[in-house]
């Protein structure tokens, strides 16, 4: 089921604002009731938040001070009680999770000026993605999953090359004018 929080984000342009690709990673989501959540790149809180109103157990973390904040205000603007954490990728994380969720900054620039790290992926794209990856065992409980979206503008080889080792699943696709985004869910090839 779709669940559409209410998000405030009026008030400061330095938080990543719900977008096309927040929009298509919610509707590609399918989480349980008391399944645990860590959405990395919070952002508003709108993905974290649609998680917690399927029932899920969630924590909300992002490196940007200013996101962790409007997560908590929009958290509470709905109700809805989630951890939220300051944390660079796994940085401040504790526990383990069934789904870890990434909107990544996907876009392969190299930019630094406001809101660049919420969407500049740097050489190739793949920003954060091989150090969320990279620590998804350690994160993730038995049978864990990681859900990210990425863009036909990311580097195909760099990106093949680096989910050659994990199950890959498409849960999604949006085609727009000048790039494709996907859904993808990725798990340890061992969980076949």
């Amino acid at each position: 089921m779709l669940y559409i929080p209410e998000i405030v984000t009026e008030g400061d342009s330095r938080v990543y604002p719900p977008s096309e690709d927040s929009l298509l990673l919610i509707s590609c989501l399918d989480v349980t009731a008391g399944e645990k959540v860590l959405e990395i790149g919070c952002g508003s809180g709108i993905v974290s938040l649609h998680c917690a109103m399927a029932g899920a157990v969630v924590t909300a973390g992002d490196i940007n001070p200013r996101a962790v904040e409007l997560t908590r205000r929009n958290a509470e603007l709905n109700g809805i009680k989630i951890d939220v954490i300051e944390t660079d990728v796994y940085g401040s994380v504790s526990g383990r999770f069934d789904t870890i969720v990434f909107n990544l900054p996907y876009l392969p620039v190299d930019d630094d000026c406001e809101l660049s790290e919420a969407w500049s992926g740097g050489e190739g794209g793949l920003g954060p993605l091989p150090e969320l990856l990279r620590g998804a065992e350690d994160h993730g409980r038995e049978g864990w999953r990681v859900v990210v979206v990425v863009s036909s503008l990311m580097d195909r080889e760099m990106l093949d090359s680096l989910l050659s080792t994990y199950s890959v699943k498409i849960l999604g696709e949006l085609p727009l004018f000048f790039e494709r985004l996907r859904v993808l869910q990725i798990s340890s090839s061992d969980q076949l």
